[in-house]
């Protein structure tokens, strides 16, 4: 299946065609609006684009008006591709995507010369060559190494020392105009990604055990409920992956960038949290998803354990609802929108209370249903491993 064809099944799924059509039409009115406003990613998006079509334009012109070189398609083409979201990721695929080039080149102008016709030096270039380009070497570069045999080959133009080289010449100059344009030209820093995925992260646990909470207090909870609530923290696991794959590009973006580069762009305002937080909500999502776990297991009816009903399981509710509502305290500080404190010394004050009478009720319960004590008292567990890592004061004592 082509990444076109999933694309489409992926945006089709569950709607019918004009409702699809009117929710693409509203998420890019969104992304316009977002880049119109203000900072973020989806300016730094339309940034990278203006570039990249900047940097091709730049290279036609060098190639094809100042030189008048009739093989001036490579320098636009290389440049095009060559402006990454990061500058040490041009600088490296140039390197990676100019030795393609070059081995493209070279091959075909071999097979040309054994073969002396062009459909033979296709047949006999390109096994050969699309067997290197999956030389990790490579990277994501490697397929060039077939284009340009295609392109080698099926411009007309005979096949030369003189011609290969200057195929090279223009895939070289077209390599320094992009890595050049990337590099000086509002060079990216992909900083304020991780706030705001880490943001992002924290409001989704808090709006899961939200979920939850709610579910619960309403006493109306079965397998299939507890199915959903599995299903939304495994999306915490997807938001997490996005987390650590912004914390890449933060730290990459930065490399090839000290300096006067740096000066060329300032970075965002906002300080990147450090990496221990992004160790504390992973280990926030992995509580959330025991708990979840623990909650399927006990509405299975095929299951010995039992869910705890009664006072205990509103009890329970209400403190994961204010743990939740910590996490969105927690979402919000992060972006600098830190809120009045006296309300969540209020809250970290009700929490206190609700878990010493879930620890009574535990207790009292102990000798009555084992089943129940032993779900409520995972349960307990985990609500408080959860309250540990997101309460600062609870984390401090």
């Amino acid at each position: 299946m082509t990444a076109v064809t999933h694309t489409v099944r992926e945006m089709f799924r569950g709607r019918r065609p004009l409702a699809a059509v009117g929710w693409e039409a509203r998420a890019v009115g969104r992304a316009a609006r977002a880049a119109w406003q203000g900072p973020g990613r989806e300016r730094d998006l339309v940034v990278q684009s203006l570039k990249a079509a900047g940097a091709a334009l730049i290279a036609w012109a060098v190639a094809g008006v100042w030189l008048d070189d009739p093989m001036a398609l490579m320098a636009p083409w290389v440049a095009l591709v060559l402006v990454q979201a990061t500058v040490y990721s041009s600088v490296r695929q140039a390197g990676q995507q100019f030795t393609a080039i070059c081995a493209g080149a070279l091959v075909a102008s071999a097979a040309q010369a054994i073969t002396d016709d062009n459909t033979g030096a296709l047949a006999l270039s390109l096994p050969v060559l699309m067997l290197i380009s999956n030389w990790s070497r490579f990277g994501g570069q490697g397929i060039y190494t077939a284009t340009t045999a295609v392109f080698v080959l099926a411009s007309g133009t005979a096949v030369s020392a003189s011609a290969v080289g200057h195929r090279v010449g223009q895939a070289a100059l077209g390599a320094v105009i992009g890595v050049a344009v990337n590099a000086l030209v509002l060079p990216p820093i992909h900083l304020r990604d991780v706030p705001e995925n880490l943001a992002g992260l924290a409001r989704e646990a808090g709006d899961v055990l939200r979920s939850v909470a709610d579910d619960l207090r309403a006493s109306e909870w079965d397998a299939q409920t507890a199915a959903g609530w599995s299903d939304d923290a495994a999306r915490l696991q997807r938001r997490l992956r996005a987390l650590e794959s912004a914390r890449s590009w933060s730290r990459e973006s930065l490399r090839l960038t000290s300096g006067p580069l740096r000066a060329l762009r300032r970075a965002p305002t906002a300080a990147v949290p450090p990496e221990d937080e992004d160790q504390r909500w992973s280990r926030v999502t992995g509580h959330i998803t025991a708990l979840t776990r623990t909650l399927a297991v006990a509405a299975d009816e095929n299951r010995t354990p039992a869910p705890p009903e009664g006072p205990a399981l509103d009890l329970y509710a209400r403190l994961l609802r204010l743990i939740g509502d910590s996490c969105h305290a927690e979402a919000d500080r992060m972006l600098g929108e830190d809120a009045d404190p006296r309300p969540r010394e209020e809250t970290e004050e009700t929490m206190e209370e609700l878990h010493r009478r879930l620890q009574q009720g535990l207790q009292e319960h102990a000798g009555q249903d084992a089943a129940r004590t032993a779900v409520l008292g995972t349960l307990l567990l985990q609500a408080e491993n959860l309250w540990a890592e997101i309460v600062p004061t609870h984390r401090s004592q």
